[in-house]
C-alpha cells in the first residue's frame, strides 16, 4: 500500500522540480536580455543551485566559445567545492562580464537576476571583477576575501584571482584558504 503513495510523492517531486527549473531557465533568459550581448558566454550548471560561482572576465576557454568556467579554472573550482562538501550537480557557473561593452548597471541587474533565478546558499566571486560586480548587484559593501558577507540570506565569498592562482603554488594555497569560507554550514541536500 505504501508503494503507490511513494510513487505519487516521487512524481509530484519530479513535477515540482521541472517547474522550478523551467522558471529558472526563463529568468536566466530574462537576465541575459537585460544586458545585450551577455548571452555570448552561456551560464551553465545547476538550475536549483546550492553554490553559484561567478567569474568576472572571460578566460581562454570562454574567449574561444566555451560556456562559463568551461576551462581548467572550472574543473579546478568544481574539484575544490566538491572537496569542501558540495555535490558537483549543485553548482551554477556564470561570467559577470561576458561582453566588454555592457555598462555597470546592466551587468549588476543581469547578475542579480541570475543569482536570484538559481537561488544558491553561497555565491563565490573568483576574481576582483566578479567581487565588484556582486557588490554592485546586491548593493553591499565591497567583498573582501578575508571576510565573507551575508546578504539577503546568502553567503558571499570572494577569492583573489582564482584562474591566475592555478599556475602558482603560493597563490593557489591562498585561493584554497579563501575558498574554504564557502564550505557548507550544515548538511548539503
Amino acid at each position: 500500500m505504501s508503494e503507490p503513495a511513494d510513487a505519487s510523492t516521487g512524481q509530484i517531486a519530479a513535477k515540482l522540480r521541472a517547474l522550478h527549473e523551467a522558471r529558472a531557465k526563463a529568468e536566466l533568459v530574462a537576465a541575459d536580455a537585460l544586458a545585450p550581448g551577455s548571452d555570448r558566454v552561456a551560464a551553465r550548471g545547476a538550475l536549483m543551485a546550492q553554490v553559484a560561482v561567478v567569474k568576472g572576465l572571460a578566460g581562454p576557454a570562454e574567449a574561444s566559445g566555451g560556456a562559463a568556467l568551461s576551462g581548467a579554472d572550472g574543473v579546478a573550482v568544481a574539484k575544490a567545492l566538491e572537496a569542501l562538501g558540495w555535490a558537483a550537480d549543485t553548482i551554477f557557473y556564470t561570467l559577470s562580464r561576458p561582453e566588454a561593452g555592457i555598462e555597470p548597471p546592466g551587468r549588476a541587474d543581469r547578475l542579480r537576476l541570475q543569482i536570484e533565478a538559481v537561488d544558491p546558499a553561497v555565491v563565490v566571486a573568483l576574481d576582483a571583477e566578479a567581487a565588484c560586480d556582486l557588490s554592485e548587484a546586491f548593493g553591499c559593501a565591497p567583498l573582501n576575501p578575508r571576510h565573507p558577507q551575508r546578504v539577503l540570506g546568502r553567503r558571499l565569498v570572494a577569492v583573489d584571482g582564482f584562474e591566475a592562482a592555478l599556475t602558482d603554488s603560493r597563490t593557489k594555497r591562498r585561493a584554497w584558504e579563501q575558498l574554504k569560507a564557502a564550505r557548507p554550514e550544515g548538511p548539503a541536500y
